[in-house]
Protein backbone atom coordinates (compact mmCIF):
# COMPACT_ATOMS: atom_id res chain seq x y z
CA UNK A 1 0.00 0.00 0.00
CA UNK A 2 1.17 3.37 -1.01
CA UNK A 3 0.37 6.04 1.77
CA UNK A 4 1.88 9.88 1.31
CA UNK A 5 1.79 12.12 3.89
CA UNK A 6 1.77 16.11 3.47
CA UNK A 7 4.43 18.07 5.59
CA UNK A 8 7.01 17.08 7.33
CA UNK A 9 6.65 18.83 10.59
CA UNK A 10 6.03 17.17 14.19
CA UNK A 11 2.70 15.73 12.62
CA UNK A 12 3.23 14.49 9.74
CA UNK A 13 6.68 13.18 10.79
CA UNK A 14 4.85 11.49 13.96
CA UNK A 15 2.74 9.39 11.24
CA UNK A 16 5.23 8.15 9.05
CA UNK A 17 7.12 6.79 11.91
CA UNK A 18 4.24 5.22 14.22
CA UNK A 19 2.91 3.84 10.70
CA UNK A 20 6.09 1.98 9.84
CA UNK A 21 7.29 1.00 13.01
CA UNK A 22 3.75 -0.92 13.00
CA UNK A 23 3.62 -1.96 9.19
CA UNK A 24 7.55 -1.66 7.68
CA UNK A 25 5.94 -3.20 4.38
CA UNK A 26 3.95 0.10 3.86
CA UNK A 27 5.51 1.97 1.02
CA UNK A 28 5.34 6.19 3.27
CA UNK A 29 6.71 9.02 1.13
CA UNK A 30 6.52 12.59 2.99
CA UNK A 31 6.04 15.83 0.94
CA UNK A 32 7.30 18.87 2.30
CA UNK A 33 6.93 22.30 0.63
CA UNK A 34 10.45 23.44 3.01
CA UNK A 35 13.89 22.62 2.38
CA UNK A 36 14.34 20.40 5.75
CA UNK A 37 12.25 18.34 8.27
CA UNK A 38 10.61 20.79 11.21
CA UNK A 39 11.09 23.70 10.10
CA UNK A 40 7.40 25.48 9.59
CA UNK A 41 5.73 25.85 12.78
CA UNK A 42 7.81 23.13 14.46
CA UNK A 43 10.78 24.72 14.40
CA UNK A 44 12.17 26.08 18.03
CA UNK A 45 11.11 29.46 17.45
CA UNK A 46 8.00 28.87 15.81
CA UNK A 47 6.48 27.84 18.89
CA UNK A 48 6.88 28.70 22.95
CA UNK A 49 8.24 25.13 23.41
CA UNK A 50 6.00 24.01 26.22
CA UNK A 51 5.80 20.64 27.11
CA UNK A 52 1.81 20.91 27.23
CA UNK A 53 0.54 18.58 30.10
CA UNK A 54 -1.60 21.32 31.60
CA UNK A 55 0.49 22.00 34.68
CA UNK A 56 0.39 25.72 34.41
CA UNK A 57 -1.86 27.36 31.90
CA UNK A 58 -5.22 29.03 33.05
CA UNK A 59 -7.44 28.65 30.08
CA UNK A 60 -6.96 24.35 30.64
CA UNK A 61 -9.09 24.87 33.63
CA UNK A 62 -11.96 27.99 32.96
CA UNK A 63 -14.37 28.65 35.45
CA UNK A 64 -17.75 28.95 35.48
CA UNK A 65 -19.67 31.04 38.24
CA UNK A 66 -16.93 29.92 40.73
CA UNK A 67 -17.20 26.07 39.35
CA UNK A 68 -13.76 25.22 38.06
CA UNK A 69 -13.81 22.46 35.15
CA UNK A 70 -10.55 20.39 35.06
CA UNK A 71 -11.68 17.56 32.75
CA UNK A 72 -10.10 19.32 29.96
CA UNK A 73 -6.36 19.77 31.94
CA UNK A 74 -6.47 16.11 32.80
CA UNK A 75 -6.85 14.74 29.24
CA UNK A 76 -4.01 17.35 27.85
CA UNK A 77 -2.14 15.79 30.62
CA UNK A 78 -3.07 12.35 29.55
CA UNK A 79 -1.92 12.90 26.08
CA UNK A 80 0.90 14.15 26.81
CA UNK A 81 2.73 11.57 28.89
CA UNK A 82 1.35 8.90 26.39
CA UNK A 83 3.62 11.11 24.35
CA UNK A 84 6.42 10.95 26.18
CA UNK A 85 5.82 7.36 25.96
CA UNK A 86 6.39 7.28 22.47
CA UNK A 87 9.66 9.71 22.54
CA UNK A 88 11.29 7.38 25.25
CA UNK A 89 10.88 4.67 22.69
CA UNK A 90 13.00 6.56 20.34
CA UNK A 91 15.64 6.96 23.16
CA UNK A 92 15.37 3.33 23.69
CA UNK A 93 16.10 2.59 20.50
CA UNK A 94 18.73 4.79 19.75
CA UNK A 95 16.77 6.90 17.45
CA UNK A 96 17.64 9.99 19.58
CA UNK A 97 21.17 9.63 21.01
CA UNK A 98 20.15 11.81 23.58
CA UNK A 99 17.31 13.08 25.26
CA UNK A 100 18.46 16.59 26.46
CA UNK A 101 18.90 17.62 22.61
CA UNK A 102 15.22 18.01 22.52
CA UNK A 103 13.49 17.95 26.16
CA UNK A 104 14.88 19.51 29.03
CA UNK A 105 13.42 19.61 32.55
CA UNK A 106 12.19 23.22 33.41
CA UNK A 107 9.75 24.35 36.05
CA UNK A 108 6.02 24.96 35.05
CA UNK A 109 4.86 28.04 37.16
CA UNK A 110 1.50 30.39 37.12
CA UNK A 111 1.64 33.56 38.71
CA UNK A 112 -1.56 35.87 39.25
CA UNK A 113 -1.94 39.15 40.97
CA UNK A 114 -4.90 39.68 43.45
CA UNK A 115 -7.71 39.99 41.48
CA UNK A 116 -7.18 35.84 40.45
CA UNK A 117 -5.54 35.00 43.76
CA UNK A 118 -9.01 33.28 44.51
CA UNK A 119 -8.86 31.73 40.71
CA UNK A 120 -5.75 30.41 41.13
CA UNK A 121 -6.06 29.07 45.22
CA UNK A 122 -9.33 27.37 43.36
CA UNK A 123 -7.37 25.53 40.82
CA UNK A 124 -4.68 24.46 43.04
CA UNK A 125 -7.54 22.73 45.53
CA UNK A 126 -9.07 21.10 42.24
CA UNK A 127 -5.85 20.15 40.72
CA UNK A 128 -3.32 19.07 43.34
CA UNK A 129 -6.18 16.44 44.87
CA UNK A 130 -5.56 14.77 41.46
CA UNK A 131 -2.75 12.00 41.33
CA UNK A 132 -1.38 13.91 37.88
CA UNK A 133 -0.72 17.10 39.97
CA UNK A 134 -0.08 15.80 43.48
CA UNK A 135 3.24 17.78 43.31
CA UNK A 136 2.27 20.98 42.60
CA UNK A 137 2.75 23.72 45.06
CA UNK A 138 0.95 26.81 45.71
CA UNK A 139 2.61 29.75 48.04
CA UNK A 140 1.26 33.32 48.45
CA UNK A 141 4.37 34.47 50.34
CA UNK A 142 6.54 36.79 48.51
CA UNK A 143 9.79 35.12 49.39
CA UNK A 144 8.95 31.84 48.49
CA UNK A 145 7.59 32.70 45.04
CA UNK A 146 10.96 34.72 44.50
CA UNK A 147 13.01 31.94 44.97
CA UNK A 148 10.75 29.94 42.46
CA UNK A 149 10.51 32.89 39.85
CA UNK A 150 13.33 35.17 40.95
CA UNK A 151 12.89 37.59 37.84
CA UNK A 152 9.51 37.57 37.87
CA UNK A 153 9.78 39.00 41.71
CA UNK A 154 13.41 40.81 42.16
CA UNK A 155 11.73 43.94 41.28
CA UNK A 156 8.26 43.75 42.51
CA UNK A 157 6.92 46.09 45.75
CA UNK A 158 6.77 43.47 48.76
CA UNK A 159 3.51 45.01 49.23
CA UNK A 160 2.64 43.82 45.77
CA UNK A 161 -0.07 40.60 46.54
CA UNK A 162 0.85 37.85 44.56
CA UNK A 163 0.29 34.47 44.18
CA UNK A 164 1.77 31.38 42.06
CA UNK A 165 2.04 27.40 41.62
CA UNK A 166 4.70 25.38 40.75
CA UNK A 167 5.33 21.84 39.15
CA UNK A 168 9.24 21.05 38.63
CA UNK A 169 8.79 18.23 36.38
CA UNK A 170 7.59 20.38 33.50
CA UNK A 171 9.70 20.34 30.03
CA UNK A 172 11.17 22.44 27.45
CA UNK A 173 10.45 21.06 24.18
CA UNK A 174 12.56 21.56 21.36
CA UNK A 175 10.11 20.06 18.36
CA UNK A 176 12.30 21.30 15.60
CA UNK A 177 14.87 19.52 16.91
CA UNK A 178 12.97 16.52 17.77
CA UNK A 179 11.44 16.44 14.23
CA UNK A 180 14.30 16.01 12.50
CA UNK A 181 15.90 13.49 14.67
CA UNK A 182 12.73 11.60 13.85
CA UNK A 183 13.04 12.34 10.12
CA UNK A 184 16.73 11.12 9.96
CA UNK A 185 15.07 7.79 11.64
CA UNK A 186 12.43 7.49 9.42
CA UNK A 187 14.88 7.62 6.19
CA UNK A 188 17.94 6.01 7.52
CA UNK A 189 16.20 3.17 9.61
CA UNK A 190 12.97 2.80 8.18
CA UNK A 191 12.77 3.24 4.67
CA UNK A 192 10.34 6.14 4.78
CA UNK A 193 10.85 8.74 1.56
CA UNK A 194 11.23 12.65 1.75
CA UNK A 195 10.63 14.86 -1.05
CA UNK A 196 11.82 18.41 0.38
CA UNK A 197 10.86 22.06 -1.88
CA UNK A 198 7.98 20.14 -3.33
CA UNK A 199 5.03 22.59 -2.87
CA UNK A 200 1.32 20.45 -2.70
CA UNK A 201 -0.74 22.42 -5.37
CA UNK A 202 -3.86 20.17 -5.48
CA UNK A 203 -4.81 16.71 -4.53
CA UNK A 204 -8.16 14.56 -6.60
CA UNK A 205 -9.42 11.38 -6.90
CA UNK A 206 -8.39 9.60 -10.39
CA UNK A 207 -11.08 7.54 -12.17
CA UNK A 208 -9.55 4.34 -10.71
CA UNK A 209 -10.00 5.19 -7.05
CA UNK A 210 -6.35 6.46 -5.74
CA UNK A 211 -5.36 9.67 -4.74
CA UNK A 212 -3.23 11.87 -7.27
CA UNK A 213 -1.00 14.57 -5.91
CA UNK A 214 -0.20 17.66 -7.92
CA UNK A 215 3.00 19.45 -6.57
CA UNK A 216 5.67 21.94 -8.02
CA UNK A 217 9.12 21.09 -7.04
CA UNK A 218 11.97 23.22 -8.97
CA UNK A 219 9.85 24.94 -10.88
CA UNK A 220 8.90 21.63 -12.67
CA UNK A 221 4.94 19.91 -12.24
CA UNK A 222 5.36 16.50 -10.59
CA UNK A 223 2.22 13.86 -9.60
CA UNK A 224 2.50 11.78 -6.91
CA UNK A 225 0.11 8.60 -6.69
CA UNK A 226 -1.57 7.01 -3.66
CA UNK A 227 -3.40 5.24 -2.05
CA UNK A 228 -4.29 6.26 1.42
CA UNK A 229 -3.19 10.61 1.92
CA UNK A 230 -2.40 11.83 5.13
CA UNK A 231 -2.29 15.69 5.33
CA UNK A 232 -0.33 17.40 8.34
CA UNK A 233 0.54 20.57 6.78
CA UNK A 234 -0.83 22.84 9.60
CA UNK A 235 -2.50 25.54 7.84
CA UNK A 236 -1.89 24.39 4.76
CA UNK A 237 -4.30 21.38 4.95
CA UNK A 238 -7.24 23.80 4.92
CA UNK A 239 -6.77 24.55 0.90
CA UNK A 240 -6.12 21.15 0.29
CA UNK A 241 -8.84 20.08 1.60
CA UNK A 242 -11.49 22.18 -0.04
CA UNK A 243 -9.70 20.87 -3.28
CA UNK A 244 -10.29 17.57 -2.76
CA UNK A 245 -13.75 17.61 -3.34
CA UNK A 246 -14.71 15.57 -0.06
CA UNK A 247 -18.54 15.61 1.15
CA UNK A 248 -17.64 17.62 4.18
CA UNK A 249 -15.12 20.04 2.88
CA UNK A 250 -17.90 22.65 2.95
CA UNK A 251 -17.95 22.87 6.78
CA UNK A 252 -14.34 23.42 7.29
CA UNK A 253 -12.60 26.82 6.85
CA UNK A 254 -9.78 28.67 8.57
CA UNK A 255 -8.95 31.45 10.79
CA UNK A 256 -5.76 32.18 10.87
CA UNK A 257 -3.42 33.88 13.33
CA UNK A 258 -0.35 35.31 13.96
CA UNK A 259 2.41 35.93 16.68
CA UNK A 260 5.29 37.83 17.86
CA UNK A 261 7.66 36.81 20.97
CA UNK A 262 10.10 39.13 22.56
CA UNK A 263 13.75 36.88 22.63
CA UNK A 264 16.71 37.66 24.70
CA UNK A 265 19.69 35.44 24.67
CA UNK A 266 21.37 34.73 27.97
CA UNK A 267 24.18 32.41 30.04
CA UNK A 268 23.76 29.04 31.04
CA UNK A 269 24.29 30.99 34.60
CA UNK A 270 21.51 32.97 34.30
CA UNK A 271 19.05 30.08 32.87
CA UNK A 272 20.26 28.33 36.08
CA UNK A 273 18.90 31.40 38.34
CA UNK A 274 15.74 31.11 36.35
CA UNK A 275 14.73 27.64 34.82
CA UNK A 276 11.09 27.88 34.29
CA UNK A 277 8.02 28.84 32.28
CA UNK A 278 5.80 31.02 33.83
CA UNK A 279 2.35 31.80 33.18
CA UNK A 280 -0.35 34.44 33.44
CA UNK A 281 -3.91 35.44 33.14
CA UNK A 282 -4.90 36.53 29.60
CA UNK A 283 -6.13 39.82 28.75
CA UNK A 284 -10.06 40.34 29.31
CA UNK A 285 -11.09 39.55 25.05
CA UNK A 286 -7.87 38.22 24.28
CA UNK A 287 -7.55 34.38 22.60
CA UNK A 288 -6.46 31.89 24.66
CA UNK A 289 -3.08 31.55 22.39
CA UNK A 290 -2.25 34.93 24.05
CA UNK A 291 -2.18 34.12 27.46
CA UNK A 292 1.44 36.16 28.65
CA UNK A 293 4.19 34.16 29.73
CA UNK A 294 8.01 33.94 30.07
CA UNK A 295 9.62 30.77 29.26
CA UNK A 296 13.13 29.60 29.45
CA UNK A 297 14.10 28.33 26.53
CA UNK A 298 17.31 26.20 25.02
CA UNK A 299 18.29 25.69 21.51
CA UNK A 300 21.43 23.82 20.47
CA UNK A 301 22.71 24.07 23.77
CA UNK A 302 22.16 27.85 23.42
CA UNK A 303 19.74 29.20 26.51
CA UNK A 304 17.14 32.10 25.87
CA UNK A 305 14.41 33.97 28.00
CA UNK A 306 11.09 34.26 25.19
CA UNK A 307 8.08 36.66 26.36
CA UNK A 308 4.84 36.51 24.53
CA UNK A 309 3.15 35.46 22.38
CA UNK A 310 1.95 38.97 21.09
CA UNK A 311 -0.98 37.78 18.71
CA UNK A 312 -1.77 39.43 15.83
CA UNK A 313 -4.52 39.13 12.64
CA UNK A 314 -2.05 37.49 9.66
CA UNK A 315 -4.25 36.38 6.50
CA UNK A 316 -1.70 33.87 5.65
CA UNK A 317 -1.45 29.94 6.19
CA UNK A 318 1.92 29.37 7.23
CA UNK A 319 4.77 31.18 7.73
CA UNK A 320 6.79 32.41 4.52
CA UNK A 321 3.41 32.17 2.34
CA UNK A 322 1.50 35.26 1.12
CA UNK A 323 -2.26 36.96 1.18
CA UNK A 324 -2.74 35.49 -2.10
CA UNK A 325 -2.57 31.69 -0.75
CA UNK A 326 -5.08 32.29 1.69
CA UNK A 327 -7.50 34.30 -0.94
CA UNK A 328 -7.13 31.09 -3.14
CA UNK A 329 -8.46 28.43 -0.40
CA UNK A 330 -11.49 30.97 0.54
CA UNK A 331 -14.47 29.55 -1.49
CA UNK A 332 -18.31 31.14 -1.68
CA UNK A 333 -19.48 28.96 1.42
CA UNK A 334 -16.39 30.25 3.46
CA UNK A 335 -17.80 33.41 3.78
CA UNK A 336 -20.97 33.19 5.71
CA UNK A 337 -18.32 31.63 8.84
CA UNK A 338 -16.29 34.01 8.18
CA UNK A 339 -18.72 36.81 8.85
CA UNK A 340 -20.26 34.73 11.70
CA UNK A 341 -16.81 34.65 13.66
CA UNK A 342 -16.48 38.39 13.10
CA UNK A 343 -19.41 39.25 14.39
CA UNK A 344 -19.68 37.01 17.60
CA UNK A 345 -16.02 37.87 17.99
CA UNK A 346 -15.56 41.27 17.60
CA UNK A 347 -14.11 41.54 20.52
CA UNK A 348 -11.20 39.12 19.41
CA UNK A 349 -10.92 40.48 16.01
CA UNK A 350 -10.38 43.77 17.55
CA UNK A 351 -8.04 42.62 19.81
CA UNK A 352 -5.82 40.65 17.23
CA UNK A 353 -6.17 44.13 14.82
CA UNK A 354 -4.63 46.44 17.90
CA UNK A 355 -1.88 43.95 18.74
CA UNK A 356 -0.96 43.68 14.68
CA UNK A 357 0.07 47.26 15.27
CA UNK A 358 1.78 47.05 18.59
CA UNK A 359 5.42 48.63 18.29
CA UNK A 360 8.37 46.85 20.37
CA UNK A 361 8.31 49.68 23.01
CA UNK A 362 4.52 48.80 24.04
CA UNK A 363 6.11 44.68 23.68
CA UNK A 364 8.60 45.67 26.71
CA UNK A 365 5.90 47.63 28.34
CA UNK A 366 4.25 44.91 28.64
CA UNK A 367 7.26 42.40 29.80
CA UNK A 368 8.14 45.32 32.37
CA UNK A 369 4.44 44.78 33.90
CA UNK A 370 4.71 41.08 34.06
CA UNK A 371 8.53 40.95 35.40
CA UNK A 372 9.36 44.82 36.82
CA UNK A 373 13.25 45.35 36.03
CA UNK A 374 13.68 42.23 33.51
CA UNK A 375 13.12 44.56 30.22
CA UNK A 376 16.60 46.14 31.47
CA UNK A 377 18.24 43.21 32.12
CA UNK A 378 18.63 41.24 29.15
CA UNK A 379 18.98 42.18 25.41
CA UNK A 380 15.44 41.98 23.82
CA UNK A 381 14.42 41.67 20.48
CA UNK A 382 10.92 40.72 18.55
CA UNK A 383 11.09 37.74 16.59
CA UNK A 384 8.09 36.34 14.28
CA UNK A 385 6.64 33.23 15.61
CA UNK A 386 4.91 30.70 13.79
CA UNK A 387 1.52 30.73 12.54
CA UNK A 388 -1.67 29.41 13.74
CA UNK A 389 -4.68 29.00 11.70
CA UNK A 390 -7.95 27.93 13.96
CA UNK A 391 -10.85 25.94 12.96
CA UNK A 392 -14.14 27.23 11.90
CA UNK A 393 -16.61 24.34 11.53
CA UNK A 394 -20.04 24.86 10.53
CA UNK A 395 -19.72 28.85 10.76
CA UNK A 396 -18.09 28.38 14.52
CA UNK A 397 -14.71 28.96 15.77
CA UNK A 398 -12.83 26.10 17.47
CA UNK A 399 -9.98 26.54 19.30
CA UNK A 400 -8.67 23.07 19.36
CA UNK A 401 -7.85 20.20 17.08
CA UNK A 402 -10.00 17.53 14.66
CA UNK A 403 -8.74 14.61 12.98
CA UNK A 404 -10.76 14.24 10.03
CA UNK A 405 -11.20 10.74 7.77
CA UNK A 406 -12.93 10.26 4.95
CA UNK A 407 -15.75 7.33 5.13
CA UNK A 408 -13.87 5.49 2.76
CA UNK A 409 -10.51 5.86 4.88
CA UNK A 410 -8.74 6.84 1.64
CA UNK A 411 -7.71 10.57 3.38
CA UNK A 412 -7.09 12.01 6.74
CA UNK A 413 -6.11 15.53 8.00
CA UNK A 414 -5.64 17.42 11.16
CA UNK A 415 -7.22 20.89 11.40
CA UNK A 416 -6.39 23.39 14.08
CA UNK A 417 -3.72 24.17 16.32
CA UNK A 418 -3.71 24.07 20.59
CA UNK A 419 -2.19 21.80 22.35
CA UNK A 420 -0.56 20.93 19.19
CA UNK A 421 2.68 19.02 18.57
CA UNK A 422 2.79 18.34 22.84
CA UNK A 423 0.46 15.73 22.14
CA UNK A 424 1.28 15.16 18.33
CA UNK A 425 1.97 10.78 19.34
CA UNK A 426 -1.21 10.44 20.58
CA UNK A 427 -3.20 12.29 18.37
CA UNK A 428 -1.13 10.75 15.16
CA UNK A 429 -1.95 7.27 17.26
CA UNK A 430 -5.59 7.71 16.81
CA UNK A 431 -5.54 9.02 13.98
CA UNK A 432 -3.46 5.94 12.55
CA UNK A 433 -6.22 3.88 14.25
CA UNK A 434 -8.69 5.79 12.08
CA UNK A 435 -7.19 6.09 8.70
CA UNK A 436 -5.22 2.87 8.93
CA UNK A 437 -7.30 0.17 11.15
CA UNK A 438 -5.77 -2.74 9.52
CA UNK A 439 -2.33 -1.60 10.30
CA UNK A 440 -3.08 -1.79 14.50
CA UNK A 441 -5.48 -4.57 14.29
CA UNK A 442 -3.25 -7.60 14.29
CA UNK A 443 -1.77 -9.24 17.00
CA UNK A 444 2.05 -8.78 16.06
CA UNK A 445 0.81 -4.62 15.46
CA UNK A 446 -0.94 -4.59 19.26
CA UNK A 447 2.47 -6.40 20.55
CA UNK A 448 4.53 -3.57 18.92
CA UNK A 449 2.09 -0.71 20.43
CA UNK A 450 2.78 -2.48 23.93
CA UNK A 451 6.16 -1.48 23.06
CA UNK A 452 5.98 2.07 21.91
CA UNK A 453 2.85 2.86 24.05
CA UNK A 454 2.96 0.64 27.38
CA UNK A 455 -0.44 2.51 28.56
CA UNK A 456 -1.76 4.64 25.82
CA UNK A 457 -5.63 4.40 27.29
CA UNK A 458 -6.21 8.29 28.80
CA UNK A 459 -8.97 6.71 30.94
CA UNK A 460 -6.22 4.18 32.30
CA UNK A 461 -3.66 6.91 33.00
CA UNK A 462 -6.59 9.02 34.60
CA UNK A 463 -8.28 6.90 36.94
CA UNK A 464 -5.41 4.41 37.68
CA UNK A 465 -2.32 6.11 39.93
CA UNK A 466 -0.73 3.07 40.82
CA UNK A 467 -0.70 2.88 36.73
CA UNK A 468 0.04 6.39 35.76
CA UNK A 469 2.84 6.82 38.48
CA UNK A 470 4.63 3.64 37.08
CA UNK A 471 4.56 4.94 33.36
CA UNK A 472 5.38 8.53 34.31
CA UNK A 473 8.71 7.27 36.38
CA UNK A 474 9.87 4.50 33.83
CA UNK A 475 9.82 8.04 30.70
CA UNK A 476 10.69 9.87 32.85
CA UNK A 477 13.98 8.47 33.84
CA UNK A 478 14.71 7.53 30.57
CA UNK A 479 14.13 11.62 29.29
CA UNK A 480 16.19 12.85 32.15
CA UNK A 481 13.07 14.24 34.13
CA UNK A 482 14.33 14.24 37.80
CA UNK A 483 10.99 13.82 40.24
CA UNK A 484 10.85 16.00 43.61
CA UNK A 485 12.64 14.66 46.94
Amino acid sequence: MKVIVIGAGIMGTTFAVLAKELAPELDVTILERLEGPGAGNSWVFNNAGTGHEANCELNYTPVDEEVISVEKALKIHAQFNVAKQFWAYLVNKGAIQDPKTFINQTKHCTIVSESAIEELRLRFKEMSAHHFFEHMQYSEDFDEIERWLPYLMEGRPRHEKMAATVIETGTDVNFGALTEQMANYAVNKLGVKIEYGTHVKRVHRSPAGSWLVETERMGNAVQYKADVLFVGAGGGAFPLLKKSHLPFRARFSGFPVGGRFLQAAITREQADQYRAKTYGKAKVGAPPMSVPHLDLRVANGQHYLLFGPFASFKPVLEKGRGFIDYLRSMRLHDLPGLLNVALEHFPLVKYLVSETFKGESSMLAELENFAPGISRKFDWKAVEAGQRVQIIKDGDLQMGTEIIVSSDKTYGTLLGASPGASVSPEVMLRCLEQLLPAVVAGDEARQKLKDIFPEDSLDTLSHNPERYREIRDAVNQTLGIVAPV
